[in-house]
């Protein structure tokens, strides 16, 4: 049988019974769109998290404190990035021993209730130095930034992330000598940093930036810092800096068992794998819970072509009977199977494009569609037409003649 036959048999077939085809197709159709939605969506989300990791700092690596504690078969850490276990002298002796490293910038970081002329906010105050600016690719929209005079001379004065001043003075208002309250202290804005971006409690936007002296003389009352930011000179001496600085603070700290480190250093590009491993676990879960769907609708097409080989038994006996070969028959109802995921493929595809663009549309989540993400729709799409199709067009083909001829 020449193609040009099969595909006009095949085209015959499916359209003599559309509402059954139609039915058929919506469930490759709604299988092929979900996947390609739910991986979009992981894959934009992983992007979208990899990108806000990246725009803390390049080349970062990120001194945390975090006492241990516990007992049995290993230590718990407790009080990570909250507890008193780092002082500004940790700080000093990295930027001093450390020869790698570019730019170190000690920070304590709280939230407290800022008010001016009738307005408030709850905000991320942080309290750093002038290094930071660097460490953290924090780039000035006016003003200025905290100079190291500022943090000499224990400086009451501010620097307002973008979304901070537009919640106390207007959106893009600029200013720069007014007063704001912390604490019941009062503090000068003497800069507003550009948007980076964020949402939440992760918003880097939403922070008022003052000399780390200041916050912890008038704020904080004590000396500790809540991180400390190494830059490296470059991603390949990350890995050598973070296992210099551990070797460095547990000889400060009098620490001879690493496990009992009452710190952690974390590495930037450790942070970007394990968020990239989250995000992508569960994009394969979401395309998994998604992918049931392709086998209900495979199950689809199994159930009609099965209904189709008992209604066109006879007319599978005659085409026997004038010299049609097994092979004919199974080809040609394997090519109505086929089709049909073909055609549900396609329209899939269109759907979850649209699913993808509605959600970044209207629920500002960022999605990605990949190429690898259409491939794989088509090819699961032509697996489920030859492996829900292979039984039926087998058992047409396996069909007697003249017991075909005779069934009613």
């Amino acid at each position: 049988m020449k193609s040009k036959d099969i595909f006009y048999e095949t085209y015959t077939a499916l359209l003599a019974n559309k509402a059954r085809s139609g039915l058929t197709i919506l469930g490759i159709v709604i299988g092929i769109g979900s996947v390609i939605a739910m991986i979009s969506i992981g894959q934009g989300v992983s992007g979208s998290i990899q990108a806000s990791i990246q725009s803390i700092g390049s080349n970062l690596v990120l001194v945390m404190p975090g006492a241990q504690r516990g007992a049995g078969a290993g230590p718990v850490s407790a009080g990570r990035g909250s507890a008193q276990t780092l002082k500004q002298e940790d700080a000093d002796a990295i930027q001093k021993e450390i020869t790698l490293a570019q730019a170190v910038a000690p920070e304590i970081s709280r939230r407290y209730q800022i008010t001016t002329k009738g307005k408030n906010t709850n905000t991320q105050v942080v309290g750093t130095v002038a290094s930071y600016l660097q460490v953290r690719n924090v780039q000035i929209d006016a003003g200025s930034f905290i100079s190291e005079q500022n943090v000499r001379s224990l400086s009451k004065v501010a620097v307002l992330g973008s979304t901070t001043r537009n919640d106390l003075f207007g959106e893009n208002s600029t200013p720069i000598g007014q007063t704001i309250r912390i604490n019941r202290v009062d503090f000068k804005i003497i800069g507003i940093t550009k948007s980076k971006g964020g949402s939440g409690f992760t918003n880097q936007d939403d922070m008022i930036f003052i000399p780390l002296s200041t916050a912890q003389r008038f704020l904080a009352g004590d000396n500790y810092v809540t991180t400390i930011s190494v830059q490296a000179e470059s991603p390949d001496t990350m890995a050598t800096i973070q296992q210099q600085i551990t070797d460095l603070l547990l000889q400060r700290h009098n620490i001879p068992n690493p496990q009992f480190a009452d710190f952690q250093v974390l590495n930037q590009q450790d942070i970007v794998q394990t968020a990239s491993a989250v995000t992508n676990t569960m994009t394969i879960l979401l395309a998994s819970i998604a992918g049931i769907s392709l086998i209900v609708g495979g199950i689809g097409i199994m159930n009609m072509m099965l209904t189709t080989v008992t209604e066109r038994t006879r007319e599978i006996g005659l085409r026997k009977a004038i010299g049609a070969k097994r092979k004919d028959i199974s080809l040609q109802f394997l090519s109505e199977a086929v089709m049909l995921t073909f055609f549900g493929g396609l329209m899939g595809i269109l759907l979850g494009w649209i699913i993808s663009l509605a959600v970044t549309q209207f629920a500002g989540i960022a999605t990605q569609v990949s190429l690898s993400s259409i491939a794989l729709a088509f090819g699961v799409s032509a697996a489920i037409g030859i492996i829900f199709g292979y039984y039926p067009a087998r058992r047409a083909a396996s069909l007697n003649p003249i017991e075909a001829l005779r069934y009613e």
